[in-house]
């Protein structure tokens, strides 16, 4: 009987309909919604954790746990689900993250209920997206989320937020356009009945020269969520004016939804399209890289330097995913989970030191270590895993994407050579930007006399949510099997069915 239970059906819309109890809960404050939202979050996670441990067989490639049931006949939509060990990882990754961002919220005292019900939409959007099996689902799901995002951006934050979240709208709305353009390209095509359902797709043959164009399609929607250099600058807009508890789950979760599309739709879809265009992923990523660590180093705003950090660091997904090897495309999915969990963190942190300081110019800071040592610690503690520290989940990730490319007999040896000095470069600006960050908060001038009654320390809140953001990128770094196994097969069987095509 239990075997019938709809299990992924059930764990997509519960965070939104419980969102839709918000309105009606009593009018006591903002006592009971500070704790209602985490306690939806606290009972999905569970769940979530529980189904996957005793339903899901992690040493099978196969897509599991398949639900399928007929949502519009005349246009042959379905609302099918279905996961794998990819989408176990990322649902995992956002529910761990969501889940310690609601507790993040608690300073917010404005329009609570709007708030805290847009974090569970858009909680229920991303677990809908990774478990899609029909691409008009994918898309219906990919929308979903971008309302609440949008209002998350644009009534709490800085004073230029709703210029941020138009500019957020815009970038995405461009994207959404061509991902539904590419979509119903390949599901129209041929003479039979059009169909949706990505395992049928798959299935098709298409010319290659049809290929590229819903490729294409694709890849801008997904550079535009990852983000990819050039369609990176909404991003640093947003996270520079959105309040921190926000900042968590672009950084955490949303840019996550183009790495996975690229591995999902691109590489094990269209993979005839997908290889001529390796090479040139790689470019822009080792581009990225470099880019947005120099401009990382420029920016006066602590929000911004993070946010240029964190597009720094998502060009490994990029370089992992056009390396065209298990290891380079294990290493990428590694940097999702492992940005998702150092990003948030950053995001906190930065957030919670502008709550104490009134201020992120890094031109107004300055010796609050002393004041501050519980801040100091968690800022010094963390901050070395964000330029891939031997023994944090950076630099598990990051050595398998560089192994991904020297191990590449596609690509020349001044190619090789020429992206790993990239990559090194980098590694190596990262460490300078956020050691001369870190010297300018916390050490040098104390800050004016004006601002020291709000200089008060970490509380258990903060000091709890850190740790438990910093653990696993510990725990991965010194073992990164924890994430790999269920996942190794899965991208060993999409390359060597390639090469079988060959």
């Amino acid at each position: 009987m239990m075997s019938n239970v709809p299990r992924l059906t059930t764990i997509v819309p519960f965070p939104i309909l419980a969102s839709f109890l918000l309105p009606i809960l009593p009018r006591d404050g903002n006592r009971i919604i500070r704790w209602y939202t985490p306690g939806i979050c606290i009972l999905e996670f569970p769940l979530i954790t529980y189904i996957f441990h005793c339903h899901l067989q992690f040493d099978s490639q196969s897509i599991q746990l398949i639900e399928t049931s007929s949502w519009i006949n005349s246009i042959h939509f379905h609302w099918k689900l279905g996961i794998d060990g990819l989408s176990m990882s990322l649902i995992l990754l956002t529910g761990f993250v969501t889940t310690l961002a609601t507790p993040a919220a608690w300073p917010i005292t404005r329009n609570t209920r709007l708030f805290h019900s847009s974090m569970l939409v858009m909680y229920g959007g991303q677990i809908g997206l990774f478990v899609s099996r029909d691409i008009l689902l994918f898309f219906f799901m990919w929308e979903l989320e971008l309302i609440p995002v949008y209002l998350l951006l644009c009534l709490w934050g800085g004073k230029r937020r709703p210029y941020s979240a138009t500019k957020f709208v815009s970038y995405t709305a461009g994207g959404s356009i061509s991902l539904l353009v590419a979509a119903l390209t390949l599901s129209f095509y041929g003479n039979g009945v059009p169909s949706f359902d990505i395992q049928v797709l798959m299935g098709k043959s298409y010319p290659i020269s049809l290929e590229i164009a819903p490729y294409l399609g694709f890849l801008i929607a997904y550079a535009v969520k990852l983000p990819v250099f050039p369609f990176h600058t909404w991003l640093p807009d947003t996270h520079g004016e959105a309040h921190y508890s926000t900042c968590m789950l672009p950084a955490g979760v949303l840019s996550k939804m183009g790495g996975y599309g690229l591995i999902r739709i691109n590489l094990e879809l269209l993979i005839h399209a997908h290889f001529p265009f390796g090479s040139w992923l790689i470019l822009l990523g080792a581009i990225q890289i470099v880019y947005a660590s120099l401009a990382s180093m420029s920016q006066r705003n602590l929000k911004r330097r993070i946010a240029y950090s964190s597009i720094s660091h998502m060009g490994f997904v990029a370089i992992g995913v056009g390396s065209l090897t298990d290891a380079g495309i294990d290493g990428a999915i590694l940097q999702m989970i492992s940005h998702g969990l150092i990003g948030a963190a950053s995001f906190l942190l930065a957030g919670t030191c502008y709550d104490r300081t009134r201020t992120t110019l890094l031109d107004e800071l300055g010796g609050i270590a002393t004041p501050m040592p519980k801040l100091f610690t968690t800022f010094s503690a963390s901050s070395p895993a964000s330029p891939a520290l031997p023994g944090t989940s950076g630099f598990a990730s990051e050595f398998l994407v560089f192994l991904g490319v020297v191990t590449n007999e596609q690509y020349s040896s001044l190619f090789k050579v020429e992206i790993t000095v990239l990559e090194a470069t980098g590694t190596i600006l990262a460490s300078i930007y956020l050691l001369s960050m870190l010297r300018r908060m916390f050490y040098g001038y104390r800050l004016s006399n004006e601002l020291n009654p709000y200089l008060i320390d970490f509380g258990p809140r903060e000091v709890f949510t850190l740790t438990c953001l910093f653990l696993p990128v510990l725990g991965i770094g010194s073992y990164p099997n924890l994430i790999l196994p269920p996942r190794n097969s899965e991208a060993s069987s999409i390359l060597f069915s390639y090469l079988d095509m060959k």
